[in-house]
């Protein structure tokens, strides 16, 4: 084999054992097993190394919006890769495309998020706008607020202060996490805890939990509360419709910064180009990647209201956080094609009234089904919730054997989705058509009957 010869595909299992510390995996238990080699892409297909095709319901990782195999990112990449492949955004320089992809972001904004620092990650923007948060509050007189507000099985991403903030035990079992300055109030899963309160009742419950945690800590004590718009990684929990203007009631009385974590739910998803929008809050900050770049090339970003703005550039003097990547000019260029496609194939309007509604009513066909208890769906994002008995919402005696099996089934089947416990999650890419939203519930259920089945 020569060195410009390809590795053969059949060899590259024993070299990522050997090699590869794979992100959230258990290596001894993934070396047994063997690792799955996926080789390529095209729409909202994926193909793995022996050539088996599987429609991916979950977008890569809540990311590849406007689907596989876009040639215009390759050749936005391409020419920006000519013409200058890296320069950073120190020392009072930016490049082309990085200034021109501030300026795409915030047009969809609404007016109110008008500023952005870029990122290399959804984690890389949560550090990022947990350090700002200090920054401005201190600049503005107020030293001792620094405590920030999250919820229980939120996700935030895994950097230290990422998953300090994540309301995630096991992730805080590793690396004597939470840091310091972080408290958790519960989270808006009425199906699991809402117990006899009706969905807006059990919202108006789960936000006051903030008041009394500020309450108990200090106002004086609290820069700001992070939340997912819907909770992604934590199962896609959708909260009541009471939830976000009691959240952002409270913030305003308050005097605490909202910050909205759009890592997931921005650029779509929701069928609104972020996740507040449809709710209808307005958050100071916004952390941002996945759906940036449809997940082509690593970038993120933190979005920035005028308010907070203003302190950070008049008041706050060196904000001495960044990355040498942050900005990277063919992140952004890849970034402002896929925007362009969106923009240009009417992706976020589709989502909302085409193909979103579609998804979620051929979803709620499963609700028939006999272990089927709720399911959720908004745009592009569902969650499916399984139920051992569904009149009581009783759950399996262990949530997490029966949402793998479902999964695992579906997997050998041809379908990729993501198990949370005794939930099925979906976000396929915003391009998905009517067919293979059939297709994917058609694989679901068959992996709910296997469940059913092996139950008996």
């Amino acid at each position: 084999m020569t060195v410009n010869q390809p590795m053969p595909l059949s060899n590259l299992g024993a070299i990522d054992a050997a090699h590869h510390l794979h992100p959230f995996s258990d290596m001894k238990q993934l070396n047994e097993k063997g690792t799955r080699i996926i080789a390529r892409g095209e729409g909202v297909y994926i193909f793995d190394a022996q050539g088996k095709k599987y429609l991916d319901g979950f977008a890569g990782l809540w990311c590849v919006n406007i689907g596989y195999g876009r040639r215009e990112i390759a050749e936005a990449v391409q020419r920006q890769m000519n013409e200058l492949p890296y320069y950073n955004t120190f020392f009072g320089t930016t490049t082309p495309p990085t200034t021109l992809l501030s300026q795409k972001i915030t047009a969809h904004t609404g007016g109110l998020l008008n500023h952005v620092f870029f990122t290399n990650s959804g984690s890389e923007a949560t550090d990022t706008w947990f350090r700002m948060v200090r920054v401005y509050w201190k600049a503005l007189g107020h030293p001792t607020k620094t405590h920030v507000i999250a919820r229980r099985n939120g996700y935030h991403g895994s950097t230290v202060a990422g998953a300090s903030l994540g309301g995630m035990k096991h992730m805080h079992e590793q690396g004597n996490l939470p840091i310091e300055g972080i408290s958790h109030i519960g989270q808006p899963y009425w199906y699991a805890e809402g117990g006899d309160l009706t969905p807006d009742e059990f919202g108006l419950k789960m936000a006051r939990e903030l008041e009394a945690k500020i309450d108990e800590l200090g106002e004086e004590n609290v820069a700001a509360f992070v939340a997912e718009p819907i909770q992604g990684a934590g199962g896609v929990i959708v909260p009541p419709d009471t939830y976000w203007p009691e959240i952002e009631r409270i913030c305003k009385a308050r005097n605490i910064l909202l910050v909205a974590d759009e890592v997931i739910c921005g650029f779509g998803r929701l069928g609104t180009w972020f996740g507040h929008q449809h709710f209808g809050f307005k958050p100071d900050l916004a952390p941002v990647a996945k759906g940036l770049s449809s997940g082509y090339l690593p970038i993120g970003a933190v979005l920035v209201s005028d308010r907070v703005a203003k302190v950070m550039i008049e008041e706050a003097g060196d904000f001495n956080h960044g990355y040498t990547y942050s900005g990277h000019p063919v992140c952004a260029a890849a970034a402002l094609e896929n925007l362009r496609i969106i923009e240009e194939e009417g992706l976020v309007d589709r989502v909302r009234a085409d193909i979103g509604p579609y998804f979620a009513a051929a979803l709620k066909t499963l609700e028939d089904h006999e272990i089927v208890g709720q399911v959720d769906a908004v745009g592009l994002i569902a969650g499916v919730q399984i139920a051992a008995d569904k009149v009581t919402r009783r759950r399996f005696a262990k949530p997490d054997d029966a949402g793998m099996t479902v999964r695992n089934h579906c997997l050998e089947n041809g379908l990729v989705m993501r198990a949370t416990g005794d939930r099925m999650l979906a976000s396929p890419a915003l391009v998905i058509s009517r067919s293979e939203v059939d297709q994917m519930v058609e694989t679901l259920r068959k992996g709910l009957d296997h469940l059913r089945d092996t139950q008996r």
